[in-house]
């Protein structure tokens, strides 16, 4: 597989660094607005071309665009036009959209009838790679979308979650951490997707290992009954219960930092259970695969 241009981003894909504002020409008898072209420019620079013959990515990640943010980029454009061009591939005589699609669905809105472009040639898998890595590096995926946009990466060309984070732009726990969500039960995707409850709630709820209990809890998160740092403490309790002795929770705040810095370099969820009478001290590391195993392990040696 050709990877000159994987992993780097929209960047790789737009290579003239002056962009024109393009101007636009309202049409009063047909209500629309028309993008005055300008002459293509050599190497492959913008292009325009009828918003008509544009079909979205089928490898599109985001699967929820927000009304009020669409309607809000749709007056920015009628206003000064599209400032960054849109990224296609020539599919017959249709053109497929690589990275761009909110831009697209924004200017139909606007009522344009032609869009700036940028052609590039590349194959499917090459398509895929880059709308992905373009939606995650533009940080506007939902917690979900972009868990499935990792976990995409990942299955299709069998790269390693420090791979995925590379070519990203992320660090290693924020990929692990993204991956372990795909782990919960479909209703609480959705409930995440839906901003019902946050992505900390779920990798709280994921600990716990009853599924009929998991779901009581989210619904109370979701009513803003628990917080995410409730969610952990009864989970961690219910761990401590099966045979660990009573748990002392972290009370110091400079330990507690220590904590969330920890989990923070070594990719996964740390708990402190500091000694009681009669117990021992224990520090525990999550891991859900044995690929983050093996990660935990490299880290710790090192």
């Amino acid at each position: 597989m050709a990877r000159n241009a994987l992993g780097r981003g929209l960047g790789a894909l737009i290579r003239d660094p002056q962009i024109a504002p393009q101007v636009i020409q309202q049409n009063s008898n047909l209500g629309a607005a028309a993008a005055v072209a300008p002459a293509p420019s050599v190497g492959g620079g913008p292009l325009q071309i009828d918003i008509d013959l544009i079909d979205p990515s089928p490898f599109q990640p985001r699967t929820r665009f927000a009304e009020t943010g669409l309607e809000e980029l749709a007056q920015s454009i009628r206003s000064s036009g599209i400032i960054q061009p849109l990224v296609v591939r020539k599919i017959g005589s249709r053109f497929q959209l690589i990275a761009g699609e909110r831009r697209w669905r924004a200017s139909q809105r606007a009522q344009l009838l032609r869009v700036p472009v940028v052609l590039r040639e590349v194959s499917d898998e090459q398509a895929l790679e880059l709308t992905l890595v373009e939606n995650i590096q533009r940080e506007d995926l939902n917690p979900i979308e972009q868990a499935r946009a990792f976990d995409r990466l990942m299955e299709q060309f069998h790269l390693t979650q420090d791979e995925v984070a590379s070519r990203t732009g992320k660090d290693r726990a924020t990929v692990a951490n993204s991956v372990r969500l795909l782990s919960l039960e479909e209703p609480l995707l959705e409930w995440i997707e839906e901003g019902k409850i946050t992505a900390g709630h779920g990798r709280a709820l994921l600990a716990i290992e009853d599924r009929k209990l998991r779901s009581d809890l989210a619904l109370k998160a979701s009513r803003g009954k628990l917080t995410v740092r409730q969610l952990e403490r009864m989970s961690t309790r219910r761990s401590r219960g099966r045979g660990q002795g009573p748990q002392a929770e972290i009370t110091d705040p400079n330990r507690q930092a220590a904590v969330d810095e920890l989990q923070k370099h070594i990719g996964t969820r740390v708990l402190l259970h500091m000694p009681t009478k009669g117990h021992a001290g224990q520090l525990i590391l999550e891991f859900y695969d044995e690929e983050q195993l093996n990660g935990l392990y490299e880290r710790l040696m090192n």
